[in-house]
């Protein structure tokens, strides 16, 4: 006897929004310890052929990248579910790295990948305080304590040390998108891939960087068939929580929007 009903085709579906990191008090962005539930949810969809991620992230905290990518492999391997990642804006550094984490990976033809690089940034304050009249004290156990402290001259000795820190970060993120993306990769294309620069979807496709172009609707209804269900997960903000981030202090909610807004900015977005 035959079964008149179908069986229904489910894909789960979540999210990866903002800055990797540091976010501050009730800000929107991605760290580990605030999507691990999501993800596992996501994961734990018994029914569902695949998990579905969308990203949009310009990068940020490499340890927050390295665990949200490698949490999710796992939970792949566990599950036995395909991973497939669509990012949107931009998916770039540590965005690019969480992308990683898919066993195929699809861009819009004007997003941003890659920058496959590692950057530090900061100011000298040295003069400034000089013309204020401000003199600091700062008195340390290790030598080393006060490395490229931003109030005094910068040491060619502590330079060294961060780019040798650095190096180390680069080579880690190297071998995850060599792992993951394998013989995907174009290397004969005449371009280095691990420079950091950043391409379109359209030319990342190229160089192996992503599988192909199309939204996650689109995609994956070629992929599992019109009446596919894409189950959608995401972590509400409750009462609570806008009400906190209503009354978060001026001053600090302006530097967290525009360290933010200099990240994004970066891939002119």
């Amino acid at each position: 006897m035959f079964s008149i009903f179908k069986k229904k085709k489910i894909v789960s579906h979540l999210r990866l929004t903002g800055v990797i990191g540091n976010i501050g008090k009730f800000r929107q962005g991605i760290e580990y310890s605030g999507q691990e539930d999501i993800i596992k949810k996501a994961f734990s969809v018994k029914k569902a052929l695949a998990v579905a991620i969308t990203i949009n992230s310009p990068g940020g905290a490499p340890v927050q990248s390295h665990l949200i990518y490698k949490f999710i492999r796992e939970q792949a391997k566990k599950n036995k579910k395909k991973v497939i990642i669509f990012t949107e804006d931009v998916a770039a550094s540590g965005g690019y790295l969480i992308a990683c984490s898919g066993d195929e990976i699809y861009a819009n033809s004007s997003s941003i990948i890659g920058s496959i690089g590692v950057i530090s940034a900061s100011f000298g304050f040295k003069n400034l305080i000089e013309k204020i009249g401000v003199q600091r004290r700062v008195y340390t156990a290790g030598k080393n304590k006060s490395t490229l402290d931003p109030f005094v001259d910068e040491k060619e000795e502590d330079i060294n040390r961060l780019k040798n820190i650095q190096l180390e970060l680069h080579q880690d993120f190297i071998d995850v998108v060599e792992e993951s993306r394998g013989s995907k990769l174009n290397k004969n294309s005449g371009i280095e891939l691990f420079s950091g620069e950043f391409w379109t979807g359209k030319k990342a496709k190229e160089l192996g960087l992503i599988d192909g172009l199309g939204n996650a609707d689109q995609i994956l209804r070629e992929k599992f068939g019109d009446e596919v269900e894409i189950k959608k997960f995401g972590k509400p903000k409750g009462w609570l929580a806008k009400k906190l981030s209503s009354s978060q202090d001026h001053a600090d909610k302006l530097i967290s929007i525009l360290e933010e807004r200099s990240i994004w900015q970066r891939y002119g977005l």
